[in-house]
């Protein structure tokens, strides 16, 4: 059975952001900071190395996250859905974006500036206690993909993915879980950094395995349990097991 509205992803109640930790008024509060900007499909927020004076709440659309490593190649750190938020918040001055930002889809963006931030967090210490709590749970989930990525190998990265993916972008069918964000092989490659071949004989073992399928060139997955058990999954939390 497919789902209905293949083309957009639904926001997961389990993808937690910033707006689960907030209260209503200091979300409205950081909203009122917020300047809207259009960005269109390929275009970048920011290239890393830039200056970082500014952070970015996405209110529609999809953002990119990458890194370059050392051999030129881009790894993608995060796929950035409605409600995230995201920059480099500075601990001293100045600061440079350590990774790029290049729009998915045409995006809809809340733009903040670091001092004006700066400025909420230090009039209103509950703010700050939550701002803190919501970048212990963004470093909690950086720190668990690569931990499956170091200790894992490829194989391991590839199904800690498609795990995350569930959680962040997944829709359950009669056969499965139907992930809504529609990757390439190379995409999921440069999520794991390794070749797109090997993802390529990666997923058709999966899929020999019943463990995947296909519908309309979305990636099902069939057997979750069989994916949990090559990282020997822990469990997380599924506002820690996202992409």
């Amino acid at each position: 059975m497919s789902p209905s509205n293949l083309c957009e992803p639904k926001k997961n109640e389990l993808h937690y952001q910033i707006g689960h930790f907030l209260a209503e008024d200091h979300f409205q509060q950081l909203s009122r900071l917020m300047n809207d900007h259009s960005v269109a499909k390929g275009s970048h927020l920011f290239w890393e190395g830039e200056p970082a004076e500014h952070l970015f709440f996405v209110k529609k659309g999809k953002i990119r996250i990458t890194k370059s490593t050392d051999d030129g190649k881009d790894l993608i750190l995060f796929y950035l859905q409605e409600g995230d938020f995201f920059g480099e918040f500075a601990s001293y001055d100045p600061v440079q974006y350590s990774y790029d930002a290049v729009a998915v889809q045409n995006s809809e963006i809340g733009v903040i500036q670091q001092k004006e931030l700066e400025q909420l967090i230090s009039e209103s210490g509950e703010f700050a206690l939550q701002f803190i709590k919501w970048m212990s749970l963004m470093q909690r989930t950086t720190e668990s993909k690569f931990r499956d990525l170091i200790l894992y190998g490829k194989k391991g990265a590839l199904a800690s993915t498609l795990i995350r993916l569930t959680n962040s972008y997944g829709e359950p069918v009669e056969d499965g879980i139907y992930i809504r964000l529609k990757l390439s092989n190379s995409d999921l490659a440069n999520m794991i950094g390794t070749s797109r071949e090997s993802v390529n004989r990666m997923l058709a073992a999966f899929k020999e395995e019943g463990i995947i399928g296909y519908e309309k060139g979305h990636i099902v997955v069939r057997e979750l349990s069989s994916l949990k058990r090559v990282v020997r999954c822990p469990d997380c939390p599924a506002e820690i097991c996202r992409i």
